[in-house]
């Protein structure tokens, strides 16, 4: 496994282009393009402001870049350094921008969530989406990029409408039966658009592409509901996460329930293999050095070091009490996610927050829990492989995989606290970003 340099950045904003030759990074005003293989410069563009967001097009050739306090858009062109373009929605303003899946389409979102607007860069037209609604994931796509819904509010009512990518026509346009619509995320086959109501609510939608309702689901009533939700890969399952700490996994055949998965302090069960991190401080005899050790040596001599020992069960893991007279309790499933292969599904709970959870979908049952000694901030399942990498906001990346884990400690002078973590497209290597750096991990197939 090897490690880059660390490279300045600001706003956790690096992002590998979709077709992996490329790595974007920003700091304060100015866009960096990198080599992602070799991370030389490709390119440097000054934008008029601080960027706060930044996305590739689907084809790599475009980067957008969103100044929201000004609200302005900027796109610069890789093929073409000399071309821009420049978005500025005026005493609209801006709180959200994103491509459509044709890379040539920019929807921003205007302030107080007015409108949509839907500007192309081919024809210079302009489209209008109304009442869209001020939710977590109100704009969704297709996998194939042929489908866009956006959920809507108008008269006191949820709607969703769906349009066609192609011309933004309106395809259809529903009503759904929510108290206070929170989300909508499309099954990765397109067929089935999920739609879940906010936390005071437990209630999930299922629609068809023409607008009908398939299913609900209701797992309980009066507590807090839906706190995270996730499709696997097939389409097969959607994983439903809750403020009660319960994973629960609904069928795509009748889209009934087929399993819960609890959330316990203690891990009784001797078929849950539990890997726990333990700190080790390194035994250096000062007085034995001949020299006086150089900073970097020191920091890599007396730095204390971490693995992973096999805990015996039970094992009772750190938990927190959520305090229960505050907006947004830190209780419930706040992460979850499949591995690509349908294989894996990886959660953590809110309530115990140095724990990731590890379930085999095949037999439905807790395969491993990784016991950090830090706050799990990341995780992230390896887009090629059933391989998942976590950070902790220190300066070690964890990675497990069926035949094992192991913890890696980014090499480098100074403090640098991982806060996210993004694979390349192959699976051969991660950026790992803190609040001002960014360095690149490189590893090697067989690793882990």
């Amino acid at each position: 496994m090897n490690f880059s340099e660390l490279f300045k950045l600001s706003g956790l904003m690096g992002r590998f282009s979709p077709d992996g030759k490329c790595l974007a990074s920003c700091v304060q005003h100015r866009l960096v393009v990198r080599d992602a293989s070799s991370l030389q410069l490709r390119q440097l563009y000054t934008c008029l402001d601080q960027i706060q967001y930044i996305e590739w097009s689907s084809d790599s050739l475009f980067i957008l870049c969103a100044m929201y306090k000004r609200g302005i858009v900027q796109v610069w062109s890789l093929e073409q350094p000399d071309w821009h373009c420049k978005i500025d929605e005026g005493s609209a303003g801006l709180v959200a921008s994103c491509w459509s899946p044709d890379g040539r389409h920019i929807l921003n979102t205007t302030e107080f969530h007015l409108r949509i607007t839907v500007w192309s860069l081919c024809t210079k037209s302009v489209s209008y989406i109304k009442y869209p609604k001020a939710c977590q994931q109100g704009v969704a796509f297709t996998k194939d990029g042929r489908y866009m819904a956006v959920a809507e509010r108008r008269d006191c009512k949820d709607f969703i409408s769906i349009f066609v990518c192609s011309n933004w026509q309106l395809l259809r346009h529903f009503d759904t039966e929510t108290q206070d619509l929170f989300g909508i995320e499309w099954a990765p086959n397109g067929c089935v658009l999920a739609a879940w109501d906010s936390c005071l609510e437990y209630k999930v939608l299922l629609y068809s592409l023409d607008g009908r309702l398939l299913s609900s689901y209701r797992a309980y009533e009066w507590p807090l509901g839906i706190k995270s939700i996730a499709w696997s890969p097939s389409s097969q399952f959607l994983a439903i996460g809750s403020f009660d700490e319960k994973v629960r996994i609904l069928n795509h055949v009748t889209w009934k329930k087929i399993t819960e998965f609890d959330h316990p302090a203690t891990i009784a069960s001797k078929k849950t293999i539990v890997y726990k991190e333990v700190e080790k401080s390194p035994t250096v005899e000062t007085e034995r050095l001949t020299f006086p050790p150089t900073r970097a040596l020191a920091s890599s001599l007396f730095s204390t070091q971490s693995k992973y020992d096999i805990a015996q069960v039970p094992v009772s893991l750190q938990y927190v009490k959520p305090v229960a007279d505050r907006a947004n309790p830190r209780v419930g499933i706040g992460m979850l996610a499949f591995s690509a292969d349908n294989c894996f599904l990886a959660t953590k709970n809110d309530n115990i927050p140095n724990a990731v959870w590890i379930w085999d979908i095949r037999k439905l049952k807790l395969s491993v829990v990784l016991e950090q000694l830090c706050t799990v901030q990341c995780f992230q399942w390896d887009p090629c492989q059933p391989r998942l990498a976590v950070c902790t906001g220190s300066s070690r990346v964890y990675l497990w995989s069926p035949a094992g884990c192991v913890v890696v400690q980014v090499p480098g002078e100074g403090d640098f606290q991982i806060m996210s973590l993004s694979w390349h497209s192959s699976g051969d290597s991660l950026v790992l970003l803190s609040k001002d750096n960014f360095c690149v991990c490189y590893l090697e197939r067989e690793e882990v």
